[in-house]
């Protein structure tokens, strides 16, 4: 074995130790996030001012947890020039007017609504855990609330789509007046656990380690 494999295998060490160490006996949090983007709505949006002048692209960001014993997920959504109050802005078109996750189906193919938090339908009400936070400055705000077990739209629940989360089937879609159908959307990934970023990370090292050559002399 060379020096330099030596060096990086005893780097990796301390990684494939973490890996292998027991995991805890109850079920971690699963985490999930979201870009929207008006390019990933079917079709793609173009939002402009009820006279037609453009107005900002409207965009937002989301992550989601699911708790250990998968009842309850958690979402924090934050979005980017849309009127979450009707009065952030003078125009009508960028006025908000309903908030879902749809499921399932991939990037570019619409869905049904299977958990409404804003706006109609409404499942937020298991209870009800919805709070809005508008910016203090500028078009747009801070989204908190819970999708609890029992809630859902048309007769699913939270249970019955977590299958829809963890295979990239589900999305967030926000609802405006211009873009009824929804204005800014993303889809719904999951965040890769730490210890599988480890697992990258050890394979870097020791591939590294393959490519580095001893010297001679």
């Amino acid at each position: 074995m060379t020096r330099a494999t030596t060096l990086a295998t005893l780097l990796a060490l301390p990684l494939l130790g973490l890996v292998a160490a027991p995991a805890p006996q109850a079920q971690a949090a699963i985490v999930f996030s979201a870009a929207l983007t008006n390019a990933q709505e079917v079709a793609s949006t173009v939002p402009t001012t009820a006279g037609g002048a453009p107005r900002p692209a409207s965009f937002g960001t989301a992550t989601l947890t699911l708790n250990d014993s998968q009842t309850a997920l958690a979402l924090s959504l934050t979005i980017f020039n849309i009127d979450v109050t009707g009065s952030q802005s003078a125009d009508i078109n960028d006025n908000l007017v309903a908030g879902h996750i749809h499921a399932a189906a991939p990037p570019g193919v619409n869905a049904p609504v299977v958990w409404g938090f804003f706006g109609a339908p409404d499942n937020d009400n298991n209870p009800d855990n919805l709070v809005i936070t508008p910016f203090a400055a500028g078009v747009g705000g801070v989204f908190a609330s819970v999708w609890n077990a029992p809630e859902g739209n048309g007769g699913t629940n939270l249970a019955a789509q977590i299958p829809n989360l963890l295979a990239g089937l589900a999305y967030l879609n926000i609802h405006t007046v211009q873009f009824a159908g929804g204005e800014i959307r993303g889809q719904i990934s999951q965040v890769p656990e730490p210890s599988s970023l480890l697992l990258f990370g050890t394979a870097g090292l020791l591939a590294l380690a393959r490519r580095i050559r001893p010297r001679r002399g």
